[in-house]
């Protein structure tokens, strides 16, 4: 058992298991005490919706996310988490720091998978040259082996209501994460995470292929940058033509 997912248990950032429960109670001598205690307590608990998504996020192994309207958080560069915060410096080193989860050794880096609407590649956020670092950054995170696909911008498909992520966590728990104008919310009913999982295997199937994804990514850095260009400088400019992924 690693040591992470024991503090993860203590410090409630992960749920207790079954298989742990007899662990321990066998570790302990508790005689059954524990997995009584585990029947009792934690076999139908669930995360409730204030619980802290960050901590959520860290200790997942697999994350599966669709973004609707910008790229995710964990994708952002600088720039663009600055335009989105309105300069907010502590929130973009705050967003920033999240992206170590991808860099660390102990534990591994989760198996990470993201989903973006095409509309990212072309809603304005900052300027052209904020728009044009981003993509560049998408396109290098896809040529490192990180899985980023492109969807079609298509306004029947379940994924248009809100952005999501879904985290898997050590002992195969599962919690979905959503987030509104006045907070985020973390969902792990059953029923939720039926209705997350239907949304993303809908999703996953208008998805462009990785390397398609890349061209497309490509293809839309350029414009910005023919954008940039016919403007005579940086300056905010008009969404570019919806894309057609």
């Amino acid at each position: 058992m690693k040591p992470q997912y024991i503090g993860a248990i203590e410090n409630g950032r992960a749920r207790c298991t079954e298989k742990f429960a007899a662990e321990m109670d066998e570790l302990l001598g508790a005689r059954g005490e524990l997995i009584s205690l585990w029947h009792d307590l934690a076999m139908d608990s669930v995360f409730p919706a204030w619980f802290d998504w960050v901590a959520v996020e860290g200790d997942a192994i697999v994350l599966s996310s669709y973004s609707l309207s910008v790229v995710h958080g964990l994708l952002q560069v600088p720039s663009y988490a600055e335009a989105i915060l309105h300069g907010d410096k502590d929130a973009v080193t705050a967003r920033m720091s999240r992206q170590a989860i991808f860099t660390r050794s102990d534990p591994p880096p989760p198996d990470a998978s993201f989903l973006l609407d095409a509309q990212t590649l072309v809603r304005p956020v900052g300027n052209p040259d904020v728009m044009i670092e981003q993509l560049d950054h998408l396109a290098a995170r896809i040529e490192e082996g990180m899985q980023i696909q492109i969807i079609s911008s298509d306004g029947t498909h379940l994924g248009n209501t809100h952005s999501f992520t879904i985290a898997t966590l050590e002992d195969m728990q599962q919690v979905a994460y959503v987030e509104t104008v006045a907070r985020g919310f973390t969902m792990a009913e059953p029923a939720d995470l039926v209705a997350f999982g239907r949304a993303l295997r809908q999703v996953q199937g208008l998805a462009l292929p990785v390397a398609q994804s890349l061209d497309e990514i490509r293809r839309k850095a350029q414009t910005w940058k023919q954008a940039r260009s016919s403007s005579g400088g940086s300056r905010a400019v008009r969404p570019l033509p919806e894309a057609s992924a």
